[in-house]
């Protein structure tokens, strides 16, 4: 457009500067030359709309640059919350593999608790009817022993009672001693006589003789103390089954309590009476209960 625009300009210079231009051409030549400038000015709106739908493209092109880039963003996170899935399955499926080994581990120990809670039903039953037993025994020779014992005897001087496993037989000192010595009395022989028939009947008993006294120091030229006392005591007793009635030595034992584990106060005479006592303890033997412990020996 600017070419033409100079060839009018041009064109009108040369037709005013020369004196042969005639009114007619001039108004012909101002009519182009207005044409012109409309055609200009036209042409000056296109160029403003031309850079504002540039200036608009670019616009466009870096709010599409901006949405590509937050659409990369998003396939980038897109990829690695697909890998973190991936990892998470692939944890999954190593848990459920070990799951798998674990229930089988659970099975097997759950068939391994089922047999030994089996073993130890079946052993508890054999504990049972063993202690069934053993409370069998032990009232019967509770019975038996009273039965021998009741005549002659005041009800002070011995008393028979069953706890647990065994049988307690308890004298009073003063049916089987002389006064502050382990010396026997022929009245205690002869009971001890009675006491020793029913051990001989039970092979698989134990006697245990346990001494006591009361509170009040003992010194003598024989007797040291309470405790002296106490085992010449049931020392005395076992020498007399062992020896007089022939009781086997393996199943005895003796043993002193001294003044200690009294049964009554020591405040009064009464008290200090019963707690001179000799307890004669009839039990099953020691390898028993041990075998009680092994279901292969307990019938």
């Amino acid at each position: 457009m600017k070419p033409m625009i100079k060839s009018f300009i041009f064109l009108t210079v040369i037709l005013l500067t020369s004196s042969c231009v005639s009114k007619k051409q001039l108004l012909s030549v101002q009519s182009d030359l207005d044409t012109a400038n409309t055609k200009l000015g036209k042409c000056g709106e296109d160029l403003h709309k031309f850079m504002d739908d540039i200036s608009a493209c670019n616009q466009e092109k870096s709010n599409l640059k901006t949405k590509l880039q937050l659409r990369q963003e998003q396939i980038d996170d897109l990829k690695a919350q697909l890998l973190d899935a991936k990892s998470f399955r692939n944890q999954q499926l190593d848990q459920v593999k070990d799951l798998t080994v674990l229930t089988q581990s659970a099975n097997n120990n759950i068939e391994k608790t089922l047999a030994q809670l089996e073993q130890r039903d079946k052993y508890i039953h054999l504990l049972q009817a063993a202690k069934t037993k053993a409370d069998s025994v032990n009232l019967a020779l509770a019975v038996n022993l009273k039965g021998v014992l009741k005549d002659g005897l005041a009800d002070n001087d011995v008393e028979i009672r069953v706890d647990k496993t065994v049988v307690f037989i308890n004298l009073s000192d003063k049916m089987l001693y002389h006064s502050g010595s382990a010396i026997l009395t022929p009245r205690a022989e002869e009971v001890l006589g009675k006491i020793a028939k029913i051990i001989e009947s039970k092979p698989d008993l134990e006697v245990m003789v346990e001494g006591y006294t009361d509170n009040v120091s003992i010194k003598t030229s024989c007797i040291k103390d309470n405790w002296d006392l106490s085992v010449k005591r049931a020392t005395a007793v076992v020498r007399v089954l062992q020896t007089k009635y022939n009781i086997d030595p393996n199943k005895l034992i003796a043993a002193g309590r001294g003044e200690y584990n009294a049964l009554a106060s020591n405040e009064t005479s009464a008290g200090r009476s019963i707690n001179r006592r000799t307890r004669i303890i009839i039990m099953p033997k020691l390898n028993q209960f041990y075998d009680l412990l092994d279901p292969e020996k307990a019938n």
